[in-house]
């Protein structure tokens, strides 16, 4: 498939230098189109999207409250409607924070109701933007300044908590594959009803690698079977890409808040791995 020229996020934004998270907007953008509007809550892209007078998004953003993403956005999408503007792409863009946590009374709301509105949680799997706190996306032993010792408890299925409530499309998508990526926001954006969309955006300063390798952390996280990509189609679970299991050390390695990890620790994470691909091959085969 052909990639989109058009750049419609604009070059010399304030992200870190290798942030996965502006990457996956150039990204989105490019399979959405300018005929998009984008609310963000309190997130990076909140400062990413620059002080008041800039716009590198590069179409039109409302900025909200933290928790209130999926709310305006229905809102926003409504609106739109009755002025007859219903191609108007409404995308709620938030963080894992703003998602999995602070944001999932009104994204369930959103799912529940079915609106016509494309939800992106671009995932750095902890609260970046203010201190690197862990957040329910945070996955286990990852260390986080309010989990020094590393976290004790898995990372939230949010897919699987959006599939419950019976949503015409869920999809996963990585920085690692750009064509698999486009091709499931233009899926998206021709569904009607409501569409989720989780994004793992590596990010150099909380995860604690170097800003050249964001790429190579996202790839090697779907190898190893960290990061599955798959979508769920009105209930039915299919595999995008069978991962070739190689061993998690390649990944972790690269990360320094994965520094303080045992081997216990390691294999603990294996056997996760493989518990997590058990429940999946169940569902890509039903």
């Amino acid at each position: 498939m052909k990639i989109s020229k058009d750049e419609i996020a604009l070059p010399n934004n304030l992200a870190c230098p290798g942030c996965g998270a502006s990457l996956a907007m150039r990204l989105a953008l490019k399979a959405l189109g300018r005929n998009t509007v984008l609310v963000i809550p309190a997130c990076c892209w909140t400062i990413i999207n620059g002080p008041v007078g800039k716009n590198y998004a590069g179409v039109p953003v409302f900025h909200t409250a933290f928790e209130t993403t999926a709310a305006v956005a229905s809102g926003i999408k409504a609106s739109f409607k009755m002025q007859g503007k219903d191609s108007i792409n409404v995308v709620g863009w938030a963080g894992d924070g703003g998602t999995f946590d602070i944001g999932l009374q009104a994204l369930s709301g959103a799912a529940e109701r079915n609106d016509d509105i494309i939800y992106v949680c671009y995932d750095n799997e902890a609260y970046m933007n203010t201190g690197i706190q862990r957040s329910s996306a945070t996955p286990y032993f990852a260390q986080t300044t309010t989990t020094p010792e590393g976290k004790d408890r898995p990372k939230k299925d949010l897919m699987a908590i959006l599939a419950a409530h019976y949503v015409p499309y869920i999809a996963s998508v990585s920085l690692a594959y750009p064509q698999d990526f486009i091709k499931k926001f233009e899926k998206a954006k021709s569904i009607r009803g409501f569409k989720f969309i989780h994004i793992f955006v590596p990010c150099p300063p909380g995860q604690k690698f170097l800003e050249d390798k964001t790429i190579e952390v996202a790839k090697l996280a779907v190898e190893t079977g960290v990061f599955p990509l798959y979508e769920i189609i009105d209930g039915k679970y299919v595999l995008s890409k069978k991962p070739k299991f190689t061993d998690i050390t390649e990944y972790l390695k690269l990360q320094g808040r994965y520094k303080n990890l045992t081997q216990e620790n390691i294999e603990f994470l294996r056997q996760s791995i493989q518990k997590k691909w058990e429940y999946l091959n169940k569902r890509f085969n039903e």
